[in-house]
C-alpha cells in the first residue's frame, strides 16, 4: 500500500521561527552593541572600519616599513578551563586566557602581534555573558598590543546547553625576515632563562578537573590556605600575556629564540626551538613551582613526569639568549615586572634521545 501525501494539510511543526528553533537574533544583536565599547579600546592606527562588517580590514601598507615582511599567524583556545568559568559565572577573564594562548604563540618567532579575530560558540546567547567574554578578550588584546578586528558569536541550541560555550580566537603579527627568531640562531653555551608563569595558563585543565573536582571532589569556593583564596580563584586566574615583554626584550638584548610553554610541559615546548644537534637542559633546582602544582600532583597521585608533560610547572615562556645577554635580558624583564631566572644552559646533544630535560629537584 503506497502512502498519498496531501499538499494542503499542515507539514508537522508548520508555523517554526528560528527563534522557535532556539537562535535569538535580538540576544545577538544585543550582544554586539554591548561589545562595541570593548573592541573599540584594542584599535589601532592600520585598523579601518568598525565592528559590524563582514570581514575585518587592517592596511597592510603598514608593512612598507619592513624590507621582507614575514606574516605569521596563530589559531588556539583555551581548552576546558571554560567549564571553570562556566561552573563560577566568571566570564571576563577566558577572553584574556585566549589572548595569551594565540598571540604568545606569534612572539615566539619575534613576531610582533598585529590584529586578532574570535569566534564564540555558546548553546544561548546570554547578551551580557556574551559582552563579557569579548571584554576579556579586549582587554587581552590591549596587553597584547594587537587589534580585535572582528569575530563570530554562534548560537548552538540543542548541541550545547544554555550555559555551556566555547572560545577560540586567531591571530597575525609580522616579523623582520632577517630577525626570525628559531633554532638556526641557538648556539652553544646559551643561556636559557625562564619566564614565571601567573598559575596553570590554560593547559592541562582535563587532568585537574579530573583530579581536584572529579576525583576528590573539592568544590571551587573550597578556601585553600596555601593559595590564599579559593580554588576556584585560582583555577581560574588568567594566563599571563608576554607579546610585548619578549618584543622589548628583543630590542635591548640578543635574542635567539623563544618558547612559549603551553600543551606538552616545559621540557617538550622546549624541544621544539632546539635545533637537532644541540640540547637544552634545564635545572629544576632553579625555582619552585606554585602550590597548584603541588595539589594536583599530590591530590591525584601524579608521577612528577607526568605533570612535566602536562603543566607547566611555573614557567611560561622561555627566551634563549647568549650567555653575555642574559644579564641585559633579566634587567629588561625585571623592569617590565616579569620575575625571570637563568634556568639553564644550551650543550651539544650528544647521545641525548631528546632535546631537552630538567634535571636535579625543584627548590
Amino acid at each position: 500500500m503506497s502512502a498519498e501525501f496531501d499538499q494542503r494539510a499542515p507539514l508537522p511543526g508548520a508555523g517554526a521561527s528560528y527563534a522557535s528553533a532556539g537562535v535569538d537574533i535580538e540576544a545577538g544583536d544585543r550582544a554586539v552593541e554591548l561589545m562595541k565599547e570593548w573592541v573599540k579600546k584594542t584599535q589601532r592606527p592600520e585598523v579601518l572600519g568598525g565592528l559590524g562588517g563582514f570581514a575585518g580590514l587592517f592596511d597592510a601598507s603598514a608593512l612598507k616599513r619592513y624590507e621582507r615582511p614575514l606574516l605569521a599567524s596563530a589559531t588556539d583556545g583555551v581548552g576546558t578551563k571554560v567549564d571553570i568559568a562556566r561552573r563560577l559565572g566568571v566570564y571576563d577573564t577566558i577572553g584574556h586566557d585566549l589572548v595569551a594562548m594565540v598571540m604568545d604563540d606569534i612572539v615566539v618567532c619575534g613576531a610582533e602581534p598585529l590584529f586578532m579575530t574570535d569566534y564564540i560558540c555558546v548553546g544561548k546567547v546570554h547578551p551580557e555573558r556574551v559582552a563579557a567574554i569579548v571584554k576579556g578578550i579586549a582587554e587581552g588584546c590591549v596587553l597584547a598590543g594587537c587589534a580585535l578586528v572582528g569575530g563570530e558569536t554562534a548560537e548552538h541550541p540543542g548541541l550545547l546547553g544554555a550555559d555551556d560555550f566555547d572560545v577560540a580566537g586567531a591571530g597575525t603579527g609580522v616579523v623582520e625576515a632577517d630577525r626570525l627568531l628559531g633554532p638556526d640562531r641557538i648556539r652553544t653555551g646559551d643561556a636559557v632563562i625562564a619566564m614565571a608563569a601567573s598559575g596553570l595558563h590554560s593547559n592541562g585543565y582535563s587532568l585537574v578537573r579530573h583530579v581536584l573536582l572529579e576525583q576528590a571532589g573539592l568544590a571551587l569556593d573550597t578556601r585553600i590556605e596555601e593559595f590564599g583564596r579559593t580554588l576556584g580563584e585560582e583555577l581560574l586566574e588568567p594566563t599571563k600575556i608576554y607579546s610585548l615583554d619578549c618584543l622589548a626584550l628583543t630590542r635591548t638584548a640578543e635574542v635567539h629564540a623563544f618558547s612559549h610553554i603551553t600543551g606538552g610541559g616545559l621540557a617538550a615546548n622546549l624541544a621544539r626551538v632546539v635545533p637537532d644537534e644541540l640540547h637544552a637542559v634545564v635545572d629544576r633546582s632553579t625555582w619552585t613551582p606554585a602550590p597548584v602544582f603541588d595539589l594536583v600532583g599530590r591530590t591525584g597521585q601524579v608521577e612528577r613526569l607526568e605533570l612535566e608533560k602536562t603543566l607547566n610547572m611555573g614557567v611560561g615562556m622561555i627566551a634563549i639568549v647568549p650567555e653575555e645577554s642574559a644579564d641585559v635580558a633579566l634587567a629588561t624583564l625585571a623592569d617590565r615586572g616579569v620575575e625571570a631566572w637563568v634556568a639553564g644552559e644550551i650543550t651539544e646533544r650528544g647521545t641525548r634521545a631528546t632535546g631537552a630535560e630538567l634535571v636535579g629537584d625543584y627548590s
